[in-house]
Order: structure tokens, then C-alpha cells, then sequence
């Protein structure tokens, strides 16, 4: 299975994309998008989308798995890496590709074994899981790696239980039966 992770921001994007055989993995390329702030937040999309879109032709990975949102104290903040999100699920998309989200704590959790795990943890696990020499230089796209990781992970034991091959845990509850009231 090829799988595109990725680490959205509206300054640094990171992308990691591996392979694997639900066992072990490899790497295939990983790096960061790089949008100036100095730029309209379109143009930045416009990049973002380009060089995701140009990812995916090159590399044709099977599935695409993108951080959810997390709590932001800034809601403008939260607003642009909404937007960074679309423009992500937009360029998979259009290569007709799914897309799984995972919670921080579900990557953590599936990289590191403990949820509220450090950002050199995850780095040093995506390191060791990667079977790299060094640990991945940017943050970003050590992220995007674990977040890829991540994804191989919860497909293989979904897998293992028989269960049908979603394109990632459904963070929503399945719409509850309205509870009857008693009069």
C-alpha cells in the first residue's frame, strides 16, 4: 500500500509518502510545501494544491491521510488550516484518491504508543519505524510520515478484525436513535 501523509498548515505543509506491506515500511519521499505569509491566503491554497496535486501524479499513492482538526486557541488560525485541509482533501479528490483523517492522538497513539507523545518522540519513532539514519529534518514532515504510518496501521487491524477497508476511524458516532420520552 502507498500512502500520502499530510501535515497541513498555511505556511508549511508537510507530505511523507510511504510504502508498506502492513508489516514494515519504507520510505519514498518526504519533504515540506513551503507558502510565504507574506502571500494572500489564495495563493498560498493555490500552491499548496499545485504541488499536492503534483505529488500524486508522480508518486500515485493509494490513499491520502491528513491530520483532523485539532483545538485551536486562535479560531483565525483554526480557519486557515481548515482551509489548508480542503484544498488537501480537494487535490485526493481529484485523483480520485480516499482520504482518511486522524486525530492527533489517534497518530501519537499508533506511532509512539502513548497520545499526548512529544514532537521529537514522534520523530525519533517515525525514525525507527522508517529504519532511517536520522530522524526526519523537519517536524512537519516527520508528522506527515507518522500520520502515514498511522494509517497502515489502523487499515491493518481493521483488516485483521474482517472489518471493511474504510478510509479512516469516523471520528462522528453514527446518528443515535432519539431517545423516547417518557410522559
Amino acid at each position: 500500500m502507498r500512502v500520502l501523509g499530510i501535515d497541513c498548515g498555511s505556511e508549511r505543509t508537510g507530505y511523507g509518502i510511504i510504502d508498506s506491506d502492513g508489516i514494515s515500511y519504507e520510505l519514498v519521499t518526504c519533504g515540506v510545501i513551503r507558502a510565504s505569509p507574506r502571500c494572500p491566503l489564495p495563493e498560498r491554497l493555490l500552491k499548496i494544491c499545485g504541488e499536492l496535486e503534483r505529488l500524486i501524479g508522480d508518486y500515485s499513492p493509494q490513499v491520502a491521510a491528513i491530520e483532523d482538526v485539532f483545538f485551536a486557541r486562535n479560531a483565525k488560525s483554526a480557519l486557515k488550516l481548515g482551509h489548508v485541509r480542503g484544498v488537501a482533501m480537494l487535490a485526493a479528490a481529484r485523483a480520485r484518491i480516499p482520504v482518511a483523517e486522524y486525530s492527533p492522538l489517534h497518530v501519537k497513539s499508533s506511532v509512539v504508543g502513548y497520545g499526548r507523545a512529544e514532537k521529537r518522540q514522534v520523530q525519533h519513532m517515525v525514525k525507527v519505524l522508517l529504519r532511517l539514519p536520522e530522524p526526519p529534518e523537519s517536524e512537519d514532515a516527520a508528522d506527515a510520515l507518522a500520520i502515514a504510518i498511522c494509517h497502515v496501521n489502523i487499515a491493518r487491524a481493521a483488516q485483521a478484525l474482517g472489518l471493511p477497508a474504510a478510509a479512516g476511524p469516523s471520528r462522528r458516532p453514527a446518528s443515535r436513535p432519539r431517545r423516547k420520552r417518557i410522559v
